[in-house]
This record gives C-alpha cells, structure tokens and sequence, in this order.
C-alpha cells in the first residue's frame, strides 16, 4: 500500500498491529479491535491489513489520510508503561509514608498530594519530578537490569544534564528500591494547589533538558568553588559573616518558575 500520513511517511513497520488510526478529514477512528462493519472487515483486522481499496466509512477518504491517533502496541508505549509501572511504585512508598508519619507533621501542605510528574528515559534510566506535601524532588530510578538496592543513603552524586550538572543523594524505599534524588523544595508551603505544583514540576523537567540553561548552572558551579576555596582560606567564623548564601544548581532551574506559578491564582 502507499504511505500514510500519520505512519511516520509510509513506514508500516513503525506502527504495531494494535494502532488505531484517524481520518484527518472528518476524524473518524479505525480500530483494529472493532473492525469496520459498513466495509465488512473483521475485527482483530490491523490498519496495514485492510484492504488498498478500502476507504473511510463516514467520508470516504482514502487510507493515505489517516494519521496514528493512539499505538497501545508500539515501543514507545511500551516504555511508557515500564515507566508507568516504576514510578507507580514510588508513589505508593511515599504516600505510605505521608499516612504513616506525615500526615500531622506542621511542614507538610495538606493542599498538595504525592504525584510523578513527567517522567522520561535519560541515559536508559526513567528520571522525572516527585511532588509530596512535604518535598519536591527530582528522582532519578535504575535502568533496566541496574541494581541500586545496595546505595547508601546519604551519599552525594552529580549527575549530568543538557542544561548542567546536578547534585543528587542516594536513598531506597521498600517498594522502589534504589534511587537518587535532587531536592527542588522543602517545605512546601508556598504552593496554594496541587495544579501549581506540577506546573512547577512540569516546567523544571523542561529547563532540566535545555542546553541554554547550562551557562547558568556552569556559572553557579563556579561561584560555589570560589567561595568554598575563600571559607577554607579565611577564619571559619569570619567567612560566615561576610559570604553570603551560595546559589545552587535547583535555584537556578526551579525559584524563577516557581515564583511565577506560585504568583498565579
């Protein structure tokens, strides 16, 4: 058959049995798991089995204008659902922990709940934003075949981004095993609602990725090594005095988003 327009330019192969399809004409659904009873096509038929002749059942529009709308069965999918599956998992461990023991704690902000935001694969490890009552962080999790059940909590780690490098402490929960955390906030009692919350989270998993962000956060880096090397030259007491509070590489991806969605409302 001809290429399609919404499978990738004809490539039938991108698209998996499963893939229900749409016609940009008058947006009318073919799904394989329906079949098309006007046309008599059977269900279980997939859109790349249908006959070259066969046409959309509401407009008539030929089969090279129906674009991808949803594909349960393509990789990418399947991704999403290990991903889904592993920070589902995360979730549970900390909204146990809200209920457990955070529940009554005056730190926590009984507007927001435990959420995943945005999680992705980088370097073939899901990484994204947690939001709890009490923190937001952004949780970096094993990948496929990595054991991480062995990290110690506490232990300190840069991690590299497009837009820097990040510091990120080791930690592990019943549920989710090993993980590596960088904090955002804590407390979070400037976020009116949950909705804010993750616009918040949303908007720091984009500056994580953009590379224009990297000379702000290259820049605290080095503002961070001058001052460390002038406390170590000077007298301990003297140096916090005078040198104020350090930026760090969080500041610089999440305060000016978070001011401005925290403004809204």
């Amino acid at each position: 058959m001809s290429g399609f327009e919404g499978s990738y330019l004809g490539a039938d192969d991108k698209i998996s049995p499963r893939a229900i399809m749409e016609c940009k004409i008058c947006w009318t659904p073919y799904d394989p798991e329906e079949g098309d009873d006007y046309r008599q096509v059977e269900p279980g038929t997939p859109f790349v089995a249908l006959p070259d002749d066969w046409s959309c059942p509401n407009c008539s529009a030929p089969k090279e204008q129906f674009l991808v709308m949803d594909d349960p069965g393509s990789e990418a999918a399947a991704v999403q659902s290990a991903i889904n599956e592993r920070t589902t998992r995360l979730v549970t461990d900390f909204r146990e922990i809200y209920h457990a023991k955070m529940r009554d704690v005056p730190l926590c902000n009984s507007a927001l709940q435990v959420e995943a935001i945005g999680f992705r694969m980088h370097d073939n490890r899901p990484i994204g934003v947690l939001v709890a009552p009490w923190f937001m962080n952004i949780v970096v999790l094993p990948g496929d075949g990595e054991d991480w059940s062995g990290l110690e909590a506490g232990t300190k780690e840069y991690v590299n981004f497009p837009s820097g490098e990040y510091e990120f402490l080791h930690n592990t929960r019943e549920l989710t095993g090993g993980y590596k955390a960088c904090s955002l906030f804590s407390p979070m009692s400037d976020f009116k609602t949950q909705a804010q919350a993750v616009a918040v989270a949303e908007a720091v998993m984009v500056a994580l990725f953009d590379e224009e962000n990297r000379a702000e956060t290259d820049r605290a880096h080095d503002i961070r090594a001058a001052r460390t090397a002038e406390v170590e030259a000077a007298d301990a007491r003297k140096a916090d005095a005078e040198i104020p509070q350090e930026p760090t590489r969080r500041n610089v991806i999440s305060v000016g988003m978070a001011q401005s969605h925290q403004n809204e409302g």
